[in-house]
């Protein structure tokens, strides 16, 4: 893996966590031409963004210097999506300090949490399962599997 430097962007996004949720971030960012900076702290991710061209920190996404080094402070917006309430929440907080004017989008799996992000600063979040079953009920539904009558 190639040492991490500092990046000089400006209006970008940064995507914090690789994974299937981040990559797929990345994959529309790509589609839409924007430039962004990724941030993981597993190997096998870094180094596969790695090898796809892309600008990547290895590092945690809830440490303010990882964050400083992906330019928070002049970056337009930040996907915070690890799949870890907590890791998310603190990366959250530490993103809201840093920039107060940046769009913060992130995930949640549980009620709770996402109540914590919305006070921590989130301005977007996405709750990952919640999304799925409705998409899959209303697939059900389009193909005519009715309700149980009440007795």
């Amino acid at each position: 893996m190639a040492p991490t430097k500092p990046y000089k962007l400006k209006g970008h996004v940064i995507v914090c966590g690789y994974g299937t949720v981040g990559s797929k971030v990345v994959d529309t960012l790509v589609e839409h031409n924007m430039s962004f900076v990724i941030i993981d702290s597993s190997p096998e991710p870094v180094k596969k963004a790695e090898e796809l061209g892309y600008n990547i920190i290895f590092g945690d996404g809830t440490s303010s210097r990882v964050l400083r080094d992906a330019g928070i402070t002049s970056a337009k917006a930040i996907a915070i999506v690890m799949d870890n309430d907590a890791k998310n929440l603190f990366a959250v907080l530490t993103a809201r300090d840093l920039n107060k004017e940046i769009f913060i989008a992130t995930r949640s799996n549980d009620d709770f949490i996402r109540e914590k992000l919305v006070e921590a600063g989130a301005d977007y979040i996405v709750m990952p399962q919640k999304t799925a079953s409705k998409e899959i009920v209303k697939e059900l539904i389009g193909i005519g599997v009715k309700p149980t009558p009440s007795t």
